[in-house]
């Protein structure tokens, strides 16, 4: 099994190449952030998903988001 992250679209087993951070501010705080993976063919897609409903709060490369995660743990 690959440790690679991949897409969160249904059926899909792609890589990963985004993360879309999102909040149902519903249920959750302002400052939580959800996360979605997106690979490329899925990003619009699930952007436009998170949009309508006004939960999508940024989209990043997966590369950048993996940095600036670590960059913050330590």
């Amino acid at each position: 099994m690959s440790d690679t992250p991949i897409c969160s679209a249904k059926g899909c087993r792609a890589d990963a190449v985004w993360v879309l951070a999102w909040n149902n501010p519903k249920i959750h705080t302002p400052e939580r952030r959800k996360t979605w993976l997106a690979c490329e063919e899925h990003r619009e897609h699930l952007s436009q998903f998170l949009g309508v409903r006004g939960f999508l709060k940024d989209v990043v490369p997966l590369k950048e988001w993996e940095e600036a995660s670590s960059a913050a743990d330590g």
